[in-house]
């Protein structure tokens, strides 16, 4: 669609269309390549670009560093979600998921692996899928979006192993408990449900909304953000961003935050979450506020945390969300630089 937009643009006019293709820009997902060396950042027009971290990092970087190397066309809508597997790129789309294999896309060859579409109730069904988890032990894909459920799917034969019904409303985020293994999302409805992969069974349920030291009915009861890390969860969206005791459904600590956080992970001994508003907020577990730091988008869809050993060099935060840049974090301190879409 967008490249059919562009054609019928004459070429006199094409820098005038892409200076407002940026200017209305969302990147709505961001993946780390496996060697940590390369970005994927995907947007609202289903484009999906490849930045050189090394390049951009590199004392001698120039302003085509922070371009991207490459930018092909993903899907017909926005690319909402992405995650890398030791050889591929996975993208989610409206209604189905994509993979690419990394080396062919740093040779600059973007042709898909393949395509998948979980077995939604019609035909005419095509949600939005909002979420991709990786569960490497299980050797599992987990998709999740506007059909309110969770679809698992086999990667080494690309079938879909089983669905989990549970959420009444379209599903915004899922994260990976993974000692237990058991994966936490979090939807419209204002549910956190806790689902065990090894009987494919919801175990526990928490409605965030109806506790009131972290309700704000202004905002919904919307989750849009979580993280887990063993026996704890941080969430967030209408209601506070809170964290929670998993094993009693206990919240201990509300984060004194008004703006609906979009995305949160915990990070060594702090929780980061980004939301409405262009800062990237460091939180202590006690709910004080470390730091904010301000990014160049007015507000924050997506964290991406380079954490691959084997580019210590490459070692960095990104953030991105409703603009055409993706800012660089070198620590977490201040913003060092921004990538351009």
């Amino acid at each position: 669609m967008e490249r059919a937009a562009q054609q019928a643009v004459p070429l006199g006019q094409m820098e005038v269309f892409q200076a407002l293709q940026r200017l209305h820009m969302t990147i709505f997902s961001q993946s780390v390549s496996p060697c940590g060396k390369f970005l994927a950042a995907g947007n609202n027009y289903g484009q999906i670009a490849i930045f050189s971290l090394s390049a951009a990092l590199s004392s001698e970087a120039k302003e085509e560093s922070k371009k991207p190397m490459v930018t092909f066309q993903a899907h017909d809508g926005p690319v909402y979600s992405m995650v890398s597997t030791d050889r591929h790129l996975l993208s989610a789309g409206d209604g189905e998921v994509k993979a690419w294999l990394w080396a062919e896309i740093l040779k600059k060859g973007c042709k898909e692996l393949w395509r998948r579409q979980p077995p939604y109730r019609t035909s005419l069904e095509v949600p939005e899928i909002n979420a991709l988890l990786l569960v490497l032990k299980e050797n599992l894909l987990i998709l999740a979006g506007g059909d309110c459920q969770l679809h698992a799917m086999d990667l080494e034969t690309g079938t879909f192993m089983w669905a989990l019904r549970g959420h009444t409303d379209y599903i915004h985020c899922l994260a990976l408990r993974e000692r237990s293994p058991e994966v936490l999302s979090g939807g419209e409805d204002g549910a956190v449900r806790l689902w065990d992969l090894r009987t494919a069974k919801e175990v526990q349920t928490i409605e965030v909304y109806k506790h009131e030291e972290c309700s704000r009915p202004h905002n919904g009861r919307w989750i849009g953000c979580l993280a887990t890390d063993s026996d704890w969860m941080v969430c967030g969206g209408g209601p506070a961003l809170t964290l929670w005791h998993l094993r009693s459904s206990t919240p201990t600590t509300v984060f004194p935050m008004r703006a609906p956080q979009k995305h949160v992970t915990f990070y060594q001994d702090l929780i980061l979450s980004a939301g409405q508003g262009r800062c990237v907020n460091q939180w202590q577990l006690s709910g004080e506020l470390k730091a904010q730091v301000p990014g160049s988008s007015p507000g924050l869809l997506s964290l991406s945390l380079n954490q691959q050993p084997a580019a210590p060099e490459c070692k960095v935060l990104t953030a991105a969300g409703n603009s055409c840049r993706v800012d660089v974090f070198t620590n977490l301190g201040y913003r060092a630089f921004s990538l351009s879409f």
